[in-house]
This record gives structure tokens, C-alpha cells and sequence, in this order.
């Protein structure tokens, strides 16, 4: 059964080298699903999820009859048998039916979160109408039952984007409109921030499909410490049908493949990166984050001379994390709020994206070094931070493990985004200084 289809379009990757990515809910009679149709590939990725909560993945051949149920629950149980002990144990529940398949969640279920809070979603789209029908169309099917869906129309060229979201409103009254004339990414969340009704604000892109119970997902980071102003989530890789989204697939693994709750702050719960909290990754991405709205407005929502659709290209991200971290709240890293995302499936994206990477990082530094609370903690990781840049690339080929080749003129690209990031990023506070409102927020 699948949940949502979708059509891919790149390079293919090589005979029997691509993967079909999958999840499969361990309780119950459920059978896997995906956001996509299986394309021909000879493996499987499935993630492996107990009422909802991510247990992990699990690798399998893919027969052209398909994925066998009986089989995934004695592997599932075999590999993930501390987790699902310690989920049932929460939970309070001794199943006969182990190792079986497990009943479905009762009322003391640790993924079960009953809430009634207002919760804001926030998409930012360009240009992108087509992309876009399937991303709300998924968001369709959140179950939250107090959620508003805000679609930021970013410098719209056309009215495509806004028919369509009407379209969907006149069906589902959660959905609204807006648009934000100045393009940019970070201009775009900052106008979705300014009209969030709700208390918390979850972001997501037009390119990524959303689970269901996502929402509930990121309201259990919010609960697992009072102090949490960020919660981010998993982001499960939503195909693999050609060489550029393996190699995407394989950078991204930092926040793809985590299936344990985890907290940061700036006091016991730090990571063990010499580059912490400096260093891209860690926390997750903008593909799936939330914040309280009032925390992150008074800490300046998003420096809009950062991000997609800006000289800069990138770097809100990490420096919307530092910002939280810094302003003495804590960011929850938490697994049951999943997402799919759709990779760049040519080499030439990927390239561009690459490259945007590059820009990103180096514009944040250079904003970290203008800053006196910052300067002297980013210059004393920066050797380490050049280092580790150096060695993403490998890394990543090391991780695809043969399945796939990296890109030709990957980390050249990525380093000449490094290299021209402090300039762009100068070029872009001087485009700001020439705007109104455009005043970035401190590190």
C-alpha cells in the first residue's frame, strides 16, 4: 500500500544500485508504504517504526513481488529488540503476541501526545505550484486536530501558487495565503512567523512530505524539557533513483538516519564536535523545524541576509540553531517528527546546492567573526571547521559504500562557495541596508 505517489525525473542511477525507501509500522496488520512507487531497484531501505516512534532502518533485497511482511517483523525484531523491549516497557505493556507482531498503542504509549495547542505550519514556495499540489497534499492528512497551514508565496512570478492554495482552501478551511514580494527564504519565514496565529511554528519545504502524525511528533520535543525553544525532526530520504540523490542521500546521513531523541544546549547536554555548536548538521535542517513563536521573534526571526533566494544561499539554518542555544534555551533533536524529502536528482542540482552549502557556511562564519559574543569561540574551531570541510566529501563516498558515484566537481564547487561566501555575504547586508527592516539579529 502506498501512502502518496510521485514522479522523479534524472540521471538513473546504475542497474540494481538504487533504493527504494519504505517504512513499515511493526503494531497492527499494517503493510510498508512510501511516498513513492518502487522504480526498478533492487534494494530496500525501510524504516522501521513501533506506534509511530522510529526504531531504525533496516536494509533488504527488493524482489520484484514486492516486501514480504513475515520476514520484515523477524528481522525487525532481531535488530531493533532492545528498542521495542524498552518502548512496550514506557508503555507499560506485556504483549504474548512477541515477537509477533505487537497491538496497537494504548493511552500510556511514550509517541502518544495529546495536546490542544495551536500549532502554525509554515511553507515557503517559489515558483513551484507543481511541486507544491503534492506537499499539501500530504499536509492534508496531518491529524492534529488544531493546526493552521500558512503557504508564504515568495516573489511570485505568477498566480499559479496562489490558485492553488485557494483551491485547497475552499476543501480544507486550515489553509491560508500569503506572500512575501522580497525573495529570499529567510524573508519568506519571517512573514510566515509575523502571521503565525499559532503558539508553536513548524517550517518545512514545498519538496518534502510530511507524515501524518508529524505534528505530534514535534510536540513531544516540546515536552521533553521546559526549556526547548527548537525542536527538529527526521528526515527520511524519500527515494533513491538516480547517482545524485545517493550522493545527497549519503551527505545527509547527519540528519536522515538518527532514530534516537537527543538534546542540545550550551551547559550538560552538548555535543562531543570539537566544531559544537558551530558545526552544520548537528541539529538538523530547515526541511523540518519548529520554534516557539514568541521565543524566536524576540531573538529576530531569520537573518534575511542568509538563505535560499539571497547572495548567501544558506546558513539561516545553523544560525537560527546558534541563536537559540545562545540565548540560554535548548534545541530537542527528536526523531517521531518524520518527514520524506525529494533530493535534487540531477548532477547539475546537486552541484548548485552543493555549491550553496558552500556560500552558506562561509557567510555564516563571517557573520559569527563580525560579532564580538562570537568571534573568539568560531576562531579558535576554525582549523578543525577546514578540516572537516575538507573531508565531507570523502566521507559521504565512503558511506555510499560503491552503490553510487560521487558527482565529478563536487567538493570543487562546495569549496568555491566556501571561498566567495564572505563577499556575498557583505553584498548581501549592503542589499539590506538598502531595504527596510532588513536588520540581521545577532549571533
Amino acid at each position: 500500500m502506498r501512502l502518496f505517489g510521485t514522479t522523479r525525473t534524472g540521471t538513473p542511477a546504475p542497474a540494481g544500485r538504487g533504493t527504494w525507501c519504505c517504512e513499515f509500522e511493526l503494531s497492527g496488520d499494517a503493510v510498508p508504504r512510501a511516498v513513492t512507487e518502487p522504480a526498478g531497484q533492487e534494494q530496500a531501505r525501510v524504516l522501521v517504526r513501533l506506534h509511530g516512534e522510529p526504531l531504525g532502518y533496516l536494509g533488504v533485497p527488493l524482489p520484484p513481488t514486492g516486501l514480504d511482511v513475515d520476514d520484515l517483523v523477524r528481522l525487525a525484531h532481531a535488530t531493533f529488540a532492545r528498542g521495542i523491549a524498552a518502548h512496550l516497557a514506557e508503555e507499560g505493556v506485556h504483549d504474548e503476541r512477541l515477537p509477533g507482531r505487537p497491538a496497537a498503542a494504548g493511552g500510556r504509549c511514550p509517541n502518544r501526545v495529546v495536546a490542544d495547542d495551536l500549532v502554525t505550519v509554515v511553507v515557503c514556495t517559489r515558483d513551484r505550484s507543481a511541486v507544491l499540489a503534492s506537499c499539501l497534499e500530504r499536509l492534508r492528512r496531518l491529524t492534529h486536530g488544531a493546526v493552521e497551514v500558512l503557504v508564504v508565496d515568495n516573489a511570485p512570478s505568477d498566480d499559479g501558487t496562489r490558485r492553488l492554495v485557494e483551491s485547497v482552501a475552499r476543501e480544507d478551511p486550515r489553509f491560508r495565503y500569503t506572500v512575501e514580494p522580497r525573495p529570499g527564504l529567510s524573508f519568506a519565514r519571517n512573514r510566515g512567523l509575523a502571521e503565525a496565529a499559532g503558539r508553536f511554528v513548524l517550517f518545512t519545504d514545498d519538496d518534502v512530505s510530511v507524515d501524518p502524525d508529524w505534528v505530534q511528533g514535534a510536540l513531544r520535543g516540546f515536552r521533553r524539557r521546559d526549556d526547548v525553544a527548537c525542536v527538529t525532526g527526521l528526515v527520511c530520504t524519500a527515494d533513491i533513483t538516480s547517482a545524485a540523490e545517493a550522493y545527497f542521500d549519503a551527505r545527509a546521513s547527519s540528519w536522515s538516519s538518527r532514530t534516537e531523541a537527543r538534546l542540545f544546549d550550551l551547559a550538560g547536554d552538548r555535543d562531543a564536535s570539537a566544531l559544537y555548536p558551530y558545526a552544520p548538521g548537528i541539529f538538523g535542517t530547515g526541511a523540518n523545524f519548529g520554534f516557539d513563536r514568541d521565543h524566536l521573534r524576540a531573538l529576530g526571526g531569520f537573518d534575511e541576509a542568509l538563505g535560499a533566494g539571497t547572495r548567501t544561499r544558506g546558513g539561516e539554518d545553523l544560525d537560527v540553531f546558534v541563536r537559540v542555544l545562545r540565548s540560554g534555551r535548548a534545541i530537542a533533536y527528536e526523531p517521531a517528527a518524520v518527514v520524506w524529502h525529494h533530493h535534487r536528482a540531477d548532477d547539475a542540482a546537486l552541484l548548485r546546492q552543493l555549491y550553496g552549502y558552500g556560500t552558506g557556511l562561509s557567510a555564516f562564519v563571517v557573520k559569527c567573526l563580525m560579532s564580538a559574543g562570537t568571534r573568539g569561540e568560531v576562531l579558535r574551531r576554525l582549523i578543525v571547521g577546514a578540516r572537516r570541510l575538507a573531508a565531507m566529501p570523502g566521507d559521504a563516498g565512503d558511506r555510499l559504500d560503491g552503490r553510487s558515484a560521487r558527482p565529478d566537481g563536487a567538493l570543487r564547487r562546495e569549496l568555491l562557495g566556501v571561498a566567495v561566501g564572505p563577499l556575498l555575504y557583505l553584498l548581501a547586508l549592503a542589499d539590506l541596508r538598502r531595504r527596510p527592516h532588513g536588520v540581521p539579529s545577532a549571533p
